[in-house]
């Protein structure tokens, strides 16, 4: 049988779908085993068994062993190729906002408008209220701006950095700043994930919202009780060492509010829908001009020249020391070399989600999930597994619910589920879940932005993790399963 034969292409949204009809299961299932294995045995021996980019040589190992089983299943190195190429296209975006983030970083720590977050900061959260709080704050930004990764981006390290001073451990403080991120990015109708789940199951965006809040809203307020008693139980350093940081953060800065108007400026254009890249490099360009302006001093001691600073700011390490040593560590940023190691990881992702994607693995895989939809419960079920599955696999939240939103809407409608079933959870367990995943891009950017590894912030991601365990409570005891129709 001829080759084209075997491999047939879908596309959907400027994504395709590989399905090999040489491949079978098992075949499918040896690059994951192989990763898994490796990538368990590389934390079990402390993350670097292979150097620093440890985790990087392990994806592109695990890609190479998918190639070999591809190239015995009749699937040629162009078809390979191509589609490592178009997943590399789909990241280029998210590449540059990592390199503009880091910039950003470096710009607003030389120019004080991180550590005046901080000293403000300082002054209305108190530890007592500090988590829920940080929920609740980066949810409000989210909806706003339609974006888990901007919201991180911005309140997201200002409020790891107030916490880190309170001395509340980074894990919680990133934990809660994603919990409300991905929050908002759900109920936000500028999300795209918002908008392409709905796309997918074949219902429109506001019916998708409506019927997403009767599992989501139980979610967050769950999350946020959580983080409540947390916060009421955690020992933190306390008003006389938040005082002597105050004082230290005075007396090395120069703190004026106006050195809000340049987040604030970032936040309004991302509001008023300005492109990520855009909006960020404008955030880098103004902080450059505000240091000059405010922290002549702090230029001047970090280089020889205020301008060489502030391009050291921008590419490489800056590091600002203070009499405090709780402060020295906060007030160090890496630019956008700080970054690489993140980017690194996004790219070798991609290059095994694309093999894994053209030898037909992540179809078949998906395939596989589908027979074991038996019952209504059966069918939530497999989707879930589908969403985790490829977020782990295919290292790409839009896979993760293009892909099982293809495959599984037909099965939806013979179990008379009306579409908007399927969508809430394409994004109760697509969206959210990719952020645990350390390959992931959502993982790998929110872990390189809070400067907070995934394993310190998976258990605190309460929302994230117990957004899939709620779609399924609520399959299995069928509370507000919409049908398709009356039945006769």
């Amino acid at each position: 049988m001829d080759n084209k034969d075997n491999i047939s292409k879908i596309k959907i949204d400027e994504q395709q779908i590989i399905d090999n009809k040489e491949l079978n299961i098992w075949e499918a299932l040896i690059p994951v085993i192989i990763l898994i294995l490796m990538l368990a045995y590389n934390i079990s021996k402390g993350g670097e068994i292979m150097g620093q980019y440890s985790n990087q040589f392990i994806l592109l190992i695990a890609g190479g062993i998918t190639a070999i089983i591809g190239f015995f299943n009749k699937v040629t190195i162009a078809t390979m190729l191509s589609e490592i190429k178009e997943n590399l296209k789909s990241v280029f975006v998210p590449i540059m906002i990592l390199f503009l983030v880091g910039a950003l970083a470096g710009t607003w720590l030389v120019s004080g408008i991180i550590p005046a977050m901080v000293y403000y900061g300082l002054q209305v959260l108190s530890p007592a209220i500090f988590l829920p709080a940080s929920v609740v704050i980066a949810a409000i930004i989210s909806i706003a701006t339609g974006s888990s990764w901007t919201t991180s981006a911005t309140v997201g390290i200002a409020l790891v950095g107030i916490g880190t001073a309170l001395g509340i451990s980074p894990g919680m403080i990133a934990g809660a700043v994603i919990s409300g991120a991905y929050f908002g990015d759900k109920m936000s109708p500028l999300s795209d994930t918002t908008n392409l789940a709905p796309t997918m199951a074949g219902t429109d965006l506001f019916t998708h919202i409506r019927y997403m809040a009767i599992t989501t809203i139980p979610t967050i307020i769950i999350t946020i009780i959580v983080f409540s008693i947390i916060s009421m139980n955690i020992e933190t350093t306390g008003n006389a060492d938040v005082s002597e940081l105050l004082s230290t953060i005075k007396s090395t800065f120069n703190i004026t509010p106006l050195l809000f108007i340049v987040p604030l400026t970032v936040v309004a254009l991302i509001l008023f829908k300005t492109k990520p890249l855009i909006a960020l490099g404008i955030g880098v360009g103004l902080a450059a001009v505000f240091a000059f302006i405010f922290q002549s001093d702090i230029l001047s001691g970090l280089s020889s020249s205020n301008t060489k600073s502030i391009i050291n700011a921008v590419f490489v390490d800056t590091e600002i020391v203070t009499d405090n040593e709780a402060l020295n560590k906060l007030f160090s940023a890496g630019g956008m070399s700080g970054m690489l190691w993140t980017i690194y990881l996004i790219i070798c992702a991609m290059i095994f989600g694309g093999f894994m994607d053209a030898i037909g693995a992540l179809s078949r895989i998906t395939k596989e999930l589908l027979k074991l939809a038996t019952t209504v419960f059966g069918l939530f079920a497999s989707t879930v597994l589908s969403c985790l599955g490829l977020n782990a696999i295919a290292s790409d939240q839009y896979l993760a619910i293009v892909i099982p939103g293809k495959m599984f809407k037909k099965a939806f409608e013979d179990k008379n589920l009306a579409p908007e079933n399927l969508s809430r959870t394409l994004e109760d367990s697509g969206t959210v879940t990719s952020v645990l995943i350390p390959w992931n891009t959502c993982g790998a950017y929110q872990s390189g932005v809070l400067g907070v590894g995934v394993g310190e912030y998976f258990v605190y991601a309460i929302f994230n993790w117990l957004s899939p365990f709620m779609t399924l409570l609520f399959a299995a005891f069928s509370i507000k399963i919409k049908q398709l129709r009356s039945e006769m």
